[in-house]
């Protein structure tokens, strides 16, 4: 199916990947406004041939390498933004940025993407169809997929259709040097922000009896919510549900009118998903109720569970496989109750999401600082096999689609 030339291609071009990586790296750019990123994924690749597509939403941009034959289209994404937190790596191209880190990889995805477009671009007289180069901002939390999805720079337009499938690459700090890991089915989950405000009757805190104190209203509604969880759904799906903040009053002698809770949903089905938030109103509005109390519920949603296409998973292994290594590949057991906005393209396109071992080769990997870690490292010498590993996708599906 495959041979080395892809990674002999990709060594080719470690050096470019590698600069590039380090450039991002060090001027960091957060949420939808990502033009630095995007000017130096541009003069990266200014002298291939791509036609760029960029929308009004955000600063996204999708570049089209066409084979020289017609034929189906892929579409690879790599995302661009970065996290806002201080960097403690200690790195020479650390971020120059107060405040600002790309702690989650993207900086690796995005030259790795880049990196797969030079490898192709270098192949294109042998691609039958077009791979999609998706460069993508505000992943952490700003939905970017989805607004270049509306924006109509993925297709899904009367002229301009859908890709026919997508692959994604994220880098792994715990898991071994250059492996690939991924399962089909469920592979993160979806991720929604919850609150609930507990309102009472304020009063002294020595008289507690002349007033409805919320506090421990909300305290009932904490642990109501883990046990709806255990008990209310099967425990073959995993969800979870956490409250992260608790905020009441504003003195130690005062009972407070309100109390409020933050928290975070997750769950691996859009089933499930919908039929916990029901619950989740009932638990709270019918405790508070309980009490002489209301509780006003707002749900936010985020992104969807991230769902891969079993056919995409098989050929991701493939190629994986086919490019070698000590540990190449390894299916993973079970998902990820992170989440991921590369979701909202796997509800349209077939296609899965991987991840790629960055650890050091010989490291202890269990042990790595892991992702949103301020002392977060890649192995860069690992950054040419995610790059051939992305082009190997669009390959072998330009030539035989989902055929083994």
């Amino acid at each position: 199916m495959l041979t080395t030339d892809l990674l002999d291609a990709a060594a080719g071009e470690e050096g470019a990947i590698v600069a590039l990586r380090r450039a991002i790296h060090a001027e960091p750019e957060l949420g939808l406004d990502t033009p630095k990123t995007l000017a130096k994924v541009k003069a990266a690749l200014a002298d291939l041939p791509l036609e760029w597509h960029e929308g009004p939403s955000c600063t996204g941009a999708v570049a089209v390498l066409k084979g020289a034959a017609a034929g189906q289209s892929v579409l690879l994404r790599g995302d661009m933004d970065a996290l806002p937190m201080d960097e403690h790596t200690g790195l020479d191209f650390a971020s120059t940025i107060p405040g600002r880190m790309h702690a989650c990889g993207h900086d690796a995805h995005t030259a790795m993407l880049a990196g797969a477009a030079r490898i192709l671009a270098g192949r294109a007289g042998s691609l039958k169809g077009e791979v999609r180069f998706m460069f993508q901002p505000g992943e952490e939390g700003f939905h970017g997929a989805r607004h270049m999805l509306q924006d109509g720079l993925l297709g899904g337009t009367p002229d301009y259709a859908l890709p026919d499938a997508a692959f994604a690459l994220h880098v792994w700090p715990n898991a071994p040097h250059g492996r690939v890991e991924s399962r089909a089915g469920p592979m993160l989950a979806s991720a929604d922000m919850l609150e609930i405000t507990v309102k009472g009757k304020g009063g002294h805190a020595s008289m507690p009896y002349d007033a409805i104190d919320p506090v421990p209203v909300a305290a009932e509604i904490v642990l109501a919510l883990q046990s709806m969880v255990t008990r209310r759904f099967a425990a073959n799906e995993a969800s979870v549900i956490t409250i992260g903040k608790i905020a009441a009053g504003t003195s130690n002698n005062i009972i407070p009118d309100s109390a409020y809770l933050l928290g975070t949903m997750r769950n691996l089905s859009p089933e499930r998903r919908a039929a916990i938030q029901v619950e989740v109103r009932r638990v709270a509005e019918h405790i508070a109720a309980a009490h002489h109390c209301t509780a006003e519920l707002s749900i936010t949603p985020g992104f969807p569970p991230t769902i891969n296409d079993a056919r995409a998973v098989a050929l991701g292994r493939a190629v994986a496989e086919a490019l070698g290594g000590d540990e190449p590949w390894a299916y993973r057991a079970a998902p990820t109750m992170g989440a991921e906005d590369f979701s909202y393209v796997l509800e349209k396109v077939p296609g899965a999401m991987f991840f790629l071992g960055v650890a050091a080769e010989g490291s202890d990997w269990q042990g790595c600082c892991g992702l949103h870690s301020s002392r977060m490292i890649v192995d860069e010498s690992v950054m040419p096999k995610g790059a051939a590993f992305l082009a190997g996708c669009a390959e072998q599906f330009l030539k035989a689609g989902w055929a083994d």
